[in-house]
């Protein structure tokens, strides 16, 4: 199993839905990188399930252990393992799953491939695996903070399902997104958001949508080209985050409705550096950073399981029907946003500290 991320700032995950605990490992964290256990824990804050009466209930304080590569608040150089021990499991929960497949689920898939799986909360498949993501991307940006300060990374909640946010990716702030309990960008959405997802929720159902990020104060140069472009490393980021289904950077495919001439980034000086008077690239062009705003949206389904009964087959091949039943969220996407700011934190790190190696960057 594919559990590592990244080529110098190496993360390797660990950990089970329902077992004794979760976790990441990192490796090529440079030393003398100030560290607390606060400043992870207020990440993992953001994500930790119970946070608020639109997502899932179960309740775990996703309280973060760093047993290793940190001493006095600073990096030591050597690798750092950080665990959250899962406190609240409700396996039996999971019985009657063990034995039916969730539509929509890795259920069958991890059977297919392994022959076995782990099948309370989905085990290595559930999105609770992010923490370790979370937890190191909070070191990730402090690591950011001394290769390049200034740059931001923020997301927040573009759409839920056919309610669109309108957000500013150059001035919103994480002040506004922090505000609701949905983590968009827009005020004036965020109550129907709310509104909605509980409603749905109310029937048993689920619901997706769309989050947007935006990477400021990013220096031109990041991206290896041509398998390693930068928009590729994202890409590939976002779509290993659970529940994925799209991704697009810039004008994504609506730029396929322009011509050339619309489409096109015309370059201009402004403040004595080379920029673009537009920016339908989203930052990148030729799989390279240009110094403009790095914008780019990830595509959620609607949570998988849901509390109605739907048709499936047995681990025997037998015709069967399902109710979903355990605590889930019936839309990711609140609890998703730390998770894509965190993927981008970890992709952006590695080009960072790649193109440290061939001199200033920033």
């Amino acid at each position: 199993m594919s559990s590592t991320f990244g080529k110098l700032f190496r993360i390797h995950t660990y950990g089970e839905s329902h077992g004794g605990g979760v976790g990441v490992i990192i490796d090529g964290c440079p030393p003398r990188v100030p560290i607390t256990q606060e400043i992870i824990q207020r990440e993992l804050d953001r994500r930790r399930p119970g946070q608020s009466e639109i997502v899932t209930p179960r309740k775990e304080p996703d309280t973060a252990e760093i047993l290793s590569g940190v001493q006095d608040n600073l990096t030591l150089g050597t690798p750092i393992s950080i665990m959250v021990r899962n406190t609240d499991q409700r396996p039996s929960a999971y019985d009657e799953m063990s034995e039916k497949y969730r539509p929509s689920h890795a259920d069958f898939t991890y059977d297919a491939k392994y022959g076995i799986r782990a099948a309370s909360g989905g085990g290595r498949a559930s999105a609770r695996e992010t923490i370790g993501r979370v937890a190191a991307a909070a070191i990730g940006k402090q690591v950011i903070n001394q290769l390049c300060p200034g740059i931001e990374i923020l997301a927040w909640v573009k759409s839920i399902q056919h309610i669109q946010a309108n957000v500013d990716p150059s001035s919103v702030t994480s002040e506004t997104i922090e505000s609701n309990i949905v983590r968009t960008g827009d005020p004036l959405a965020a109550e129907e958001m709310i509104s909605h997802i509980k409603a749905i929720r109310s029937d048993g159902n689920s619901v997706g949508g769309v989050i947007e990020c935006v990477i400021r104060n990013c220096p031109p140069g990041l991206g290896e080209p041509i398998f390693d472009k930068l928009e590729a490393e994202l890409a590939k980021a976002m779509l290993s985050i659970p529940a994925t289904k799209g991704f697009e950077i810039g004008s994504g495919f609506s730029g396929t409705l322009l011509t050339g001439k619309e489409h096109n980034d015309p370059f201009e000086m402004r403040d004595g550096k080379i920029r673009t008077i537009t920016n339908h690239s989203g930052g990148i062009q030729g799989g390279i950073s240009n110094g403009e705003n790095i914008i780019f949206r990830v595509a959620f389904k609607p949570t998988a399981t849901i509390i109605s009964t739907q048709e499936t087959v047995t681990k025997k091949g037998e015709n069967s029907t399902l109710q979903g039943k355990g605590r889930h969220d019936a839309c990711v996407l609140p609890r998703a946003v730390p998770i894509v700011e965190a993927m981008a934190t970890l992709v952006l790190i590695d080009h960072l500290m790649l193109q440290r190696a061939s001199g200033p960057i920033c």
